[in-house]
């Protein structure tokens, strides 16, 4: 494998005649939701495919049918602002920061890595740190999209396949209005000018909220959060047989008719178990494990399936070592289940206010730790839908942004019902859970 190469770089506007677009200056104030991931980096996700013929033609295609697609998603051809006021008081809640729709395009890069082709993406235990580089906007985070686009998108051309690596702005997106809008181009460039579901741009707040939200920021402080990391990664894939095999065996445990373990939850159960008992810790040490929380749906009424921004929120669960190694998997899953549901209308609506009297802002090094773990997207996101007129993804991959010790990112696998985990830690860690008969197969074996 070699270096990625740069052919061209374009910048995609939507079409000025579109009446989505025609507001050059409509502003988008942001929630306690989004202004939380501005020292953060980006979301990057990417997809893998066996290569169309011939590239050329499939290059202009896809940006002719990106700018028809932008023009449901203005604030991805948008711009943040950020304005910071000088008080006479001596509170420290002067920034603003809003997304202006001013169509100022997003980034496409056509690039070539002549000497990689898709199994030596596939192939190796740990993903290799090529992946990376087909991502454009490296190192780059949230808060410098005052200049930097809000999406950037790189098509790398393999021997034998292409890499479409997504870079979007964390502050605007998250991760299902990241696939909602991935979903949406790939529809719109294999066979449609028209979305089933559009976008809804309005953002949720209470009544009786005056935006912009004020905050403290301060650009010295979020730079000095930069922990990105250089941790090896590597996926193991879930079968959907096994899946229900660990589904089973949790409900099992727990023998209650009051409540049901999902899949997903006695998965992550299990992975939290067996990457425990890989680090040999002491039982008497304390560990967390983070989730993200989708709102939509727990809020009342719900917010509207397609609304585009950030609606998602930070739970964790802490149980001792010896605990969670000697309780089984029901019991940790369980745990998991009861933190989830304490997620009500009224806890989302109460932390959203104390966030106003409080804002506070994320840091990596305060999402995972040496003693934590941190999961990341959903299995639930349709991936493999996502076919741009030359068939199915093979493959899907994270770039570095965000990427830390304990980091663990959920895809859909490619098989019908299966789960790809992709866990970031360090190579002993990852060489002891690829041996472990107890937990499963890497997805390469």
């Amino acid at each position: 494998m070699d270096s990625v190469k740069v052919i061209s770089t374009t910048t995609i506007k939507a079409p000025i005649h579109n009446s989505t677009t025609c507001d050059s200056h409509q502003i988008i104030n942001l929630t306690p939701w989004d202004l939380q991931f501005l020292p953060l980096g980006t979301i990057q996700k990417g997809l893998l495919f066996h290569q169309p013929i011939p590239i050329p033609n499939q290059i202009n295609h896809l940006k002719h049918t990106l700018s028809t697609t932008l023009s449901f998603f203005p604030p991805l051809t948008g711009r943040l602002i950020i304005t910071t006021t000088t008080t006479t008081t001596t509170t420290p809640n002067n920034t603003s920061c809003s997304i202006i729709c001013n169509n100022l395009g997003v980034l496409f890069i056509h690039a070539k890595a002549n000497n990689t082709s898709v199994t030596d993406i596939l192939q190796p235990n740990n993903i290799p740190p090529i992946v990376h580089s087909f991502f454009p906007l490296n190192g780059v985070k949230n808060y410098q999209a005052t200049s930097e686009p809000i999406l950037a998108i790189q098509l790398t051309e393999l021997t034998n396949g292409i890499f479409i690596g997504f870079t979007l702005n964390h502050v605007v997106s998250d991760g299902k209005s990241f696939w909602h809008f991935v979903n949406s181009w790939s529809q719109i460039s294999k066979d449609s000018h028209k979305l089933p579901k559009l976008p809804s741009l309005q953002r949720w707040f209470p009544n009786n909220i005056q935006t912009p939200i004020l905050f403290p920021f301060t650009i010295t402080e979020s730079e000095s959060q930069d922990q990105r990391s250089k941790l090896p990664e590597r996926i193991f894939h879930f079968t959907k047989a096994k899946l229900e095999e660990l589904k089973s065996k949790a409900n099992e445990e727990i023998k209650t008719e009051k409540t049901k373990i999902s899949s997903l939850q006695a998965l992550l159960s299990h992975v939290w178990r067996s990457i425990i008992r890989c680090k040999k810790l002491d039982p008497q040490e304390d560990f967390r494990y983070v989730l993200i929380i989708g709102v939509r749906p727990r809020m009342n009424p719900p917010l509207n399936e397609d609304y585009f921004g950030n609606a998602a929120m930070i739970g964790d669960v802490r149980m001792k070592v010896g605990e969670i190694l000697e309780c089984g998997i029901g019991k940790v899953a369980l745990e998991m289940n009861k933190m989830i549901l304490l997620h009500s209308d009224e806890k989302i609506k109460n932390d959203y206010e104390c966030w106003l009297r409080m804002p506070r802002l994320f840091s990596i090094s305060g999402l995972t730790s040496c003693n934590s773990l941190g999961t990341s997207s959903s299995p639930r996101f349709d991936v493999y839908g996502n076919d741009f007129g030359w068939g199915k993804p093979v493959a899907v991959r994270s770039g570095g942004a965000n990427k830390s010790n304990g980091k663990i990112t959920l895809f859909a696998g490619v098989d019908e019902g299966s789960i790809d985990v992709e866990v970031c830690l360090s190579y002993e860690i990852l060489e002891a859970l690829g041996n472990d008969n107890e937990f499963v197969v890497p997805i390469s074996e």
